[in-house]
């Protein structure tokens, strides 16, 4: 029931709709939110956030999922996502058709395909890289939103501490359970023994995310 308020003040606050609210039974510090526009959205914790945290710090942590929800970011990633996916599909496509492709005119066309096969992975690599800044960059807008909408970025600054700090205490088990949502995250598994930025993180570095809602 506290949570279920807590997330109810939020969004009323945000003026918002009310999301649906989930418990993981789950050892890992951390949650997330889903749902491709407010109306359908979900906000999720696990119990291991709500046993590591105080009031004020989940409270944050759950403004900073909240934001997510308001700015669509789920939605914005989805369409996002799609065209690079697409792209994938047209390189198989094209990889596939040099391989087994027979005829004649085929082999007389192998040198646009190769060239064709070659522009499709450089915009496919490229657009991954994007999309991965996007999360990055999202993932800064919903701490400054979260700040924002609770009045509290150094709860959420101290939140992001505890939760990284831990995860070298969470048993292996716990870890790959939430392995498949670890992207959605408030702070992804990734960052269990380090947090560097590098261009495939879909998180930026917990300490830079600090500095910056401190």
């Amino acid at each position: 029931p506290e949570l279920h308020a807590m997330v109810e003040r939020l969004a009323q606050r945000a003026g918002m709709p009310m999301p649906k609210v989930a418990i993981m039974r789950n050892s890992v510090p951390n949650a997330f939110a889903t749902g491709r526009s407010p109306k359908q959205a979900l906000v999720a914790v696990t119990t291991g956030i709500r046993e590591r945290l105080s009031e004020r710090e989940l409270e944050a942590v759950i403004g900073h999922e909240m934001s997510h929800v308001r700015n669509r970011d789920m939605l914005v990633l989805a369409i996002a996502s799609f065209f690079v996916m697409l792209t994938s599909f047209l390189m198989q496509m094209f990889f596939f058709n040099m391989l087994f492709g027979g005829s004649r005119r085929e082999n007389n066309n192998a040198g646009a395909l190769m060239l064709v096969y070659a522009i499709t992975f450089v915009v496919y690599f490229v657009g991954q890289l994007l999309v991965l800044a996007l999360t990055r960059y999202r993932e800064f807008d919903a701490d400054h939103g979260g700040a924002e909408l609770t009045g509290d970025p150094g709860s959420l600054a101290s939140a992001l501490e505890k939760i990284t700090g831990s995860l070298a205490l969470i048993p292996e088990k716990d870890l790959r359970q939430v392995k498949g949502a670890a992207a959605f995250m408030i702070a992804p598994l990734a960052l269990k023994g380090g947090g560097g930025m590098n261009l495939f993180s879909t998180h930026p570095p917990v300490q830079e995310r600090v500095r910056r809602l401190r």
